[in-house]
């Protein structure tokens, strides 16, 4: 007579733990498939952004850390972009006032981060009043060439300075794409151009509402 083999208790709760953790960890690293209307929009693969360091007058440095907690839409830019940089941070100001007006509240829990990829004519004063003009919440950083390159890289962004017009005076091609970064410091999603607060405003909560589980 053959005897049955008894699982101790103990085994079977630790087993069941460790299912449930490697589940809630399949889907914070890859959740269900998206809605259709967010295809494009949401990556296919969520980056957990490495370390850098961007300063911002009057704060501390920013870091990867500066990003938990928040949904962050972080754009690349430089100050004397003719068009696409304040258009897109007109569009991402109004966003914020319909995201505000719609819930009733302050988005406390949303941040916008402007980085400029030209340094050197750019500093975190003048960046500091320049994106005042559309949002006194929204931040305006930079940091030397190499941690600016080793940033964009994480985004897969990209800039190239273009010949000089006069001494000091050029443009600046750049990845004019806004990213978005959700409260666990990965790169989640991009919005192409064109942008229109209104659109934003719906694949944002389409994205939130996806993340939280109620999408």
């Amino acid at each position: 007579m053959s005897k049955k083999r008894i699982i101790p208790i103990g085994s079977l709760v630790i087993g069941l733990i460790f299912g449930l953790v490697m589940l809630f960890t399949h889907l914070l690293v890859k959740p269900p498939a998206p809605p259709a209307e967010l295809e494009g929009v949401i990556r296919s693969e969520f980056r957990q952004l490495a370390p850098f360091q961007l300063q911002s007058r009057g704060r501390a440095p920013i870091t990867e850390s500066s990003l938990l907690g928040h949904w962050s839409f972080v754009f690349f830019g430089y100050l004397s972009c003719p068009d696409v940089c304040p258009n897109t941070l007109h569009e991402l100001n109004l966003f914020r006032n319909l995201l505000k007006d719609e819930t009733g509240t302050e988005p406390e829990d949303l941040q916008i981060i402007f980085v400029s990829v030209d340094p050197d004519r750019d500093s975190t004063e003048k960046l500091a009043s320049y994106v005042a003009h559309f949002n006194r919440k929204f931040i305006g950083a930079t940091a030397g060439k190499g941690a600016i390159d080793r940033l964009l890289g994480q985004f897969g962004a990209d800039y190239e300075l273009e010949p000089e017009t006069a001494p000091g005076q050029y443009l600046v091609a750049h990845t004019s794409a806004i990213f978005l970064v959700d409260p666990y410091g990965r790169l989640v999603a991009t919005f192409s151009q064109p942008h229109y607060a209104s659109t934003l405003l719906s694949q944002y909560k389409k994205i939130t509402a996806y993340f939280s589980g109620t999408g």
